[in-house]
C-alpha cells in the first residue's frame, strides 16, 4: 500500500480506486515489466514495456535524455503504468500517476540494479550511461482486472 494512502480503497469520482486493491501489489514488488503509457507533444499516445522499481511510493525507471518518452514526460507529468501477472495475464494492476522527480545516474547504477532485479547475471553499465537518468512516478489512482 502507498504510505499515506491507507483506507478501504476508497475510489475518486471516475471509480478509480486511491489504493492498491488488496492482493496486487504482489504485481509491483514482482519482476514484471511495466508498459508505461505517455503523451506526445503532438497528443499521440505512446506505450513502452520498461523495467521499473516499486518502494511502495514511487515507480521508477531507468531511461536517458536522449529519448522520446522524457520529452513526452517533461511535456506532460501525467503518465499510466499497467502490470499484468505473466502467470494469469488477464489479471493486471493500472496506475495513473505524475512525475515526480528526473535524477541523472550519470553511472548507470540504477541501470544495473534494475538488470540484477530483472535476471541479469553480471550487469555492466550501460553504453549511454552519461545520458541515464531515474524518472520516478507517483500513483495517484489505480485500477484492476
Amino acid at each position: 500500500m502507498i504510505a499515506g494512502v491507507r483506507g478501504a480503497g476508497a475510489r475518486g469520482q471516475d471509480g478509480a480506486m486511491n489504493a492498491i486493491p488488496e492482493g496486487y501489489e504482489e504485481l509491483l514488488l514482482q519482476p514484471n515489466f511495466g508498459h508505461l503509457a505517455t503523451v506526445r507533444p503532438d497528443g499521440d499516445p505512446a506505450v513502452t514495456p520498461m523495467w521499473f522499481e516499486w518502494d511502495g511510493e514511487l515507480l521508477r525507471f531507468t531511461h536517458t535524455t536522449r529519448r522520446a518518452k522524457l520529452r513526452n514526460i517533461e511535456h506532460n507529468p501525467h503518465v499510466a503504468v499497467s502490470v499484468l501477472d505473466a502467470a494469469k495475464p488477464y489479471q493486471y494492476l493500472q496506475a495513473r500517476c505524475v512525475l515526480e522527480s528526473v535524477t541523472p545516474d550519470p553511472t548507470g547504477a540504477f541501470y544495473v540494479k534494475l538488470a540484477e532485479r530483472y535476471g541479469m547475471e553480471n550487469p555492466a553499465p550501460p553504453p549511454d550511461s552519461a545520458d541515464r537518468v531515474i524518472i520516478a512516478v507517483r500513483p495517484f489512482a489505480y485500477s484492476k482486472q
